[in-house]
């Protein structure tokens, strides 16, 4: 089995965190500061988010920008 694509894994990681943290992917998108709609492509591994980006969701998540990289 083929390990999983960075972005793939990260984008699931932080839809794991985000659903454990019961927000909608709008109200993580307001917190982060960022488009609902880039959230969603950083989600579904179809978009490469900068490290101030992910600094913002790691924030809004309550947790460390490592912490995004490993499954919830």
């Amino acid at each position: 089995m083929k390990p999983p694509k960075t972005a793939d894994a990260l984008g699931s990681n932080i839809r794991a965190m985000r659903l454990l943290s019961r927000l909608s992917q709008q109200q993580l998108a307001v917190a982060a500061k960022t488009d609902t709609n880039y959230l969603r492509g950083i989600e579904l591994g179809q978009r490469n988010p900068t490290v101030r980006v992910l600094e913002r969701i790691a924030s809004a998540l309550g947790v460390e920008v490592i912490d995004l990289f490993d499954a919830p």
